[in-house]
């Protein structure tokens, strides 16, 4: 099962992608948030891949990283250990009778319980570290 399966909304990043959307290992995470309504918990991190055939907009800007913005909906339960400026790692997702989300990187451990998780953003911008296919700041 993909990650994208478990969102409630996938259908737009998984057409930015041509249906194959990259796993989400090796991400640089740039915000973790927390929000009592909801509850709710954010991510928001680059992709590790750029799409093969970038949209037409963010070829014209010369975008090369696509971030998004995943929020886990119904939060029952977090744990956050560590932190620090530069994140990059894992994230895993598991559906069972709630969705359990991990996030692993060298200097941070987090997992969290919820009931759903939706693609509140998905962007693009020119970070100027091209990682694979050409293209790709907010689109």
């Amino acid at each position: 099962m993909t990650w994208t399966s478990m969102t409630q909304n996938p259908e737009g990043l998984v057409s930015v992608y041509q249906g194959t959307v990259p796993p989400l290992v090796g991400v640089r995470i740039h915000a973790v948030s927390l929000d009592r309504d909801g509850p709710r918990l954010g991510l928001r991190f680059d992709l590790p891949e750029y799409p093969a055939v970038a949209p037409k907009k963010w070829q014209l800007h010369g975008y090369d990283t696509v971030q998004v913005e995943l929020v886990f909906s119904g939060l029952r339960d977090v744990e956050l250990r560590g932190f620090s400026t530069q994140l990059s790692g894992d994230i895993d997702l598991v559906r069972g009778k709630a969705l359990t989300v991990s996030v692993s990187t060298d200097s941070m451990r987090l997992s969290a319980v919820a009931e759903s998780a939706y693609i509140a953003k998905m962007s693009a911008y020119l970070n100027g570290t091209a990682r694979t296919a050409s293209g790709g700041s907010e689109g």
